[in-house]
């Protein structure tokens, strides 16, 4: 069974398209309104190659938020490697604290990853050595129990005639 359904990883394409050209358009400074346009068109069409309804209407929302905030002059493309870390850090400001530590060592590059975002997903693995528990006590061995004294004998109760 694939990971990923075909209408899915071309929402992906669509997504990645995206980011993909929002850098090139701003290099150049302040891009044109023509500029912006097209890559609107160009993301759109991308969008609309989706054969699930949910996702190409996902697809195209983001388009057009891009699009928006192009206009405005506030389209972010990219982070530095700082902020990413920044951020990074911060989701672990929400755990418990027993767990925020490992976070931390995470976010700053400890421990592996294996897989992808292509194949689905990529998994992040922290090792840690826990010492073990120490030994319990052995109980004390178990002796019978006392025997319960024998109950007075009972007086006969008369009955009635």
């Amino acid at each position: 069974m694939p990971i990923l359904s075909l209408p899915f990883a071309r929402g992906l394409l669509a997504a990645a398209a995206l980011i993909a050209l929002a850098p090139a358009v701003l290099a150049q400074g302040k891009p044109s309104r023509a500029a912006i346009d097209e890559t609107y068109r160009q993301d759109r069409a991308a969008c609309l190659d989706s054969a699930s309804q949910h996702e190409r209407s996902a697809c195209l929302r983001e388009a057009g938020a891009a699009r928006a905030e192009a206009l405005r002059g506030q389209l972010r493309t990219g982070a530095s490697p700082e902020e990413l870390a920044r951020n990074a850090l911060q989701r672990c400001q929400r755990l418990p604290p027993e767990n925020k530590m490992l976070c931390e060592r995470m976010a700053r590059g400890e421990g592996t990853a294996s897989g992808s975002v292509a194949a689905g997903g990529l998994i992040k693995e922290l090792e840690i050595q826990v010492p073990a528990p120490a030994p319990m006590a052995a109980p004390p061995p178990m002796t019978a129990p006392p025997s319960p004294a024998a109950p007075p004998p009972m007086e006969p109760v008369p009955l009635p005639k």
